[in-house]
């Protein structure tokens, strides 16, 4: 092996190891921002929102690395698209933090009105995209779309959740219009979730592009 090509190897792993620090810091994000509505923490919801701001950071880091393996490797074709699904990926990762940090804000509003109901869908909502996050990396990694393809059906389930969640809180709304403005944040925290899921099914498409070739929208 060249040493130009030990050279880009270890540059690639570099770029591979970045990523993973960026999804660690959305996965956190996600269960910190829930953790601190379930808890009506309001100290813990400002720390998501304040940290959001190195989430962005380390995106725009990781963008300029790619961009100079591009501009100073030529990276042959499997390698270019290994590149340009990392550009992607993190694109979609700081997207996932920006939500995250929806959340905590949601949770600011809501943490001095008592519960308007037991939080645990939205908990698991939470959970299977944290898990969804690290088997799309995963995927990235190992260059494995059947893998992020079994990973973007998942959203399957966040769909099913989300769907439930709307009807329950569309309950309380006709049944008490003074909990209409507590139902409508825990809405927009559902959203959030469910568009965090559909990130990662845009990473699917990403890393299946860069196994195969091929380019497909995932829809299930």
């Amino acid at each position: 092996m060249s040493q130009a090509r030990e050279l880009f190897d270890w540059a690639l792993t570099d770029l591979r190891g970045n990523i993973l620090c960026l999804g660690g810091m959305t996965k956190t994000a996600i269960k910190l921002a829930i953790q601190a509505l379930k808890e009506q923490d309001k100290d813990l919801a400002c720390q998501v929102i304040a940290d959001d701001e190195k989430i962005n950071v380390r995106r725009y880091d990781v963008e300029e690395q790619c961009l100079r393996l591009i501009a100073t490797q030529q990276p042959a074709a499997r390698d270019l698209r290994a590149i340009i699904a990392a550009i992607h990926i993190v694109t979609e990762l700081e997207r996932m933090g920006d939500y995250a940090s929806g959340i905590a804000k949601l949770a600011t509003r809501l943490a001095d009105q008592p519960h308007l109901k037991p939080l645990i869908d939205l908990p698991r909502m939470a959970e299977i995209d944290q898990e969804m996050i690290s088997a799309s990396l995963e995927a990235y990694l190992e260059h494995d779309p059947d893998l992020a393809l079994e990973t973007a059906k998942r959203d399957a389930e966040i769909d099913g959740l989300c769907d439930q969640v709307y009807r329950e809180l569309l309950t309380y709304m006709l049944e008490d219009p003074r909990n209409i403005t507590r139902a409508t944040y825990l809405l927009w925290v559902t959203h959030n979730l469910e568009r965090i899921a559909d990130r990662v099914t845009n990473i699917c498409e990403r890393v299946i592009f860069m196994s195969t070739g091929e380019l497909k929208e995932l829809d299930f």
